[in-house]
């Protein structure tokens, strides 16, 4: 086995938090941002995946069941865990230690390597090396990451995390005396913890002590690995990672400029810019992020979607629209100061060329929506999107085109009430008052305790001839104002025709009409 190569990691404890913290400025509204000083702990499936220091002092655990840490620390704050966060946040990590150390291995979100031979002789040694690193990351406001030196990445990384604010340098050939006191669940497989466990095997000395045969035997190529790490002979190099292109642009104003069209104007060159740094990278835009900052400190973030991709018009019309005040929002009071535009999201640009001899019709239509959309603005062009909701008609929602439906009301989500597939052919925008009545003409009715007063015989002078319900709809109780309780059938009269009917308020109309 090679000899381990001296390496410098990079830890930044609870990382997971930090990126929500360091994200929550520009994609959380600032009513709802969290104390960074509170109890907060990443939940996912019903488990707490990462907890804070102050959390953590008030007996939150990781791998606790939520409601066990909530019994434990009644004024935890719970935030969704988002991967995608984590990794997009990192970078900017990685970028600052890049800056003075290059060749950086992102081994995964808030942990990262560098080989530590380089850095040590250019800063004056391993310490001085790593101390640099932390220095670089104290200019972005990140305080308490910690840093470890050793032979290779696995026991840099158990330095890494035994370390304080100081860095923890492991002398070369000292691997095996570090890791010998730790306990053989810092391998990082719990299976094989357990197992060792069983057969009184508890610490990472013991587990290396074992023949290496024994171990090939019992546990194949995986268990050598894990001994071989055990013992400090970790051969895995820093795989340096290549630093991807810098496809972001901005455009700063001086002086600020106040009218929407001269933003417009000025950002064109940038827009053309960022498609031209896109295109070197064989790659196009479909989701756009614009962050727009005035000399006053105002700020407006938004990310917009295309149906196929970027080009610089499309851009500079989204830069006009984020200008235009939204409904419910403040305009600006201050001159536009400073324009990003970011790529959310990229796609392979060999899939979005243009054809030799004309385009198809979905590609044409595109293109006219687009001009209809820049002359009437972007609410000027909608479609029709299936959303979420209780009631037929509530179910669809309008999006400007070209844009995602707003998670307002998402379809995902439960809607006790809500009728199953398949749904009615036919749905009526207005509802269409009808009678209902039982056989010998008494007008059909439900009961406190769901029962119908009659069985449906006649709808609008149309027989019955089967039926099904009541599926009762109950919505905001709390409130008098909006509270709905209703009850919905199922009839098919005689000539065939199936309908959804509704009963609310001792008045009945129908929802819909099934084909």
């Amino acid at each position: 086995m090679n000899t381990p190569e001296r390496a410098i990691v990079l830890w930044v404890p609870d990382w997971p938090i930090e990126a929500y913290l360091r994200t929550q400025a520009r994609e959380v509204p600032e009513h709802e941002r969290v104390d960074p000083e509170q109890p907060l702990a990443i939940v996912h499936d019903g488990r707490i995946v990462v907890c804070s220091a102050s959390a953590r002092a008030a007996g939150v655990a990781r791998g606790q069941r939520r409601r066990d840490a909530q019994s434990a620390c009644p004024g935890l704050v719970l935030l969704p865990a988002d991967p995608g966060r984590d990794t997009r946040a990192f970078h900017a990590v990685l970028s600052s230690v890049e800056q003075i150390v290059p060749g950086v291995e992102p081994l995964r979100p808030g942990l990262a390597a560098v080989r530590a031979r380089g850095p040590a002789r250019f800063f004056g040694g391993e310490e001085s090396a790593a101390r640099a690193v932390l220095g670089a990351l104290t200019g972005i406001g990140l305080t308490g990451a910690r840093t470890g030196v050793a032979d290779g990445l696995f026991t840099a990384e158990r330095a890494a995390r035994a370390a304080t604010t100081e860095p923890l340098v492991i002398p070369a050939g000292r691997s095996s005396e570090f890791l010998a006191p730790l306990p053989v669940a810092s391998l990082g497989d719990p299976e094989l913890a357990v197992f060792l466990s069983r057969l009184g095997v508890r610490r990472l000395a013991e587990f290396a002590a074992l023949p290496e045969e024994l171990v090939r035997d019992r546990l194949g190529a995986h268990g050598v690995r894990l001994r071989a790490l055990a013992a400090g002979a970790d051969s895995r190099p820093v795989v340096p990672r290549v630093p991807p292109p810098e496809l972001q642009r901005a455009l700063d104003l001086e002086p600020p400029l106040e009218l929407a069209e001269q933003v417009a104007f000025a950002v064109r060159r940038t827009a053309d810019s960022f498609l031209a740094g896109l295109g070197e990278a064989a790659l196009v835009c479909t989701a756009l992020r614009i962050v727009i900052e005035t000399d006053r400190g105002e700020r407006s973030e938004r990310v917009w979607q295309h149906p196929s991709c970027f080009d610089a018009p499309s851009v500079v019309d989204r830069v006009r629209w984020q200008l235009q005040p939204s409904p419910g929002a403040e305009p600006f009071t201050g001159g536009v100061s400073r324009v990003e535009l970011e790529p959310e999201a990229v796609d392979d640009g060999g899939s979005h060329q243009p054809v030799l001899l004309g385009q198809g019709p979905d590609e044409r239509a595109h293109h006219a929506m687009t001009r209809v959309q820049a002359a009437l603005g972007h609410r000027g062009v909608v479609t029709p999107v299936a959303s979420g909701g209780r009631w037929l008609a509530e179910r669809e929602e309008f999006a400007p085109w070209g844009e995602k439906v707003s998670a307002s009301s998402p379809r995902e989500l439960p809607w006790p009430g809500s009728m199953p597939d398949p749904l009615p052919s036919e749905v009526f925008r207005e509802p269409r008052p009808v009678t209902v009545a039982g056989a010998g003409g008494e007008a059909v009715s439900v009961t406190d305790r769901g029962f119908v007063t009659a069985q449906p015989a006649v709808l609008e002078g149309r027989g019955v001839i089967s039926w099904a319900g009541p599926w009762p709809v109950v919505e905001r109780t709390w409130d008098p104002t909006r509270a709905r309780r209703a009850h919905r059938f199922q009839l098919v009269d005689d000539r065939g025709a199936a309908w959804l009917a509704v009963l609310e308020g001792g008045a009945w109309h129908l929802e819909g009409r099934y084909a």
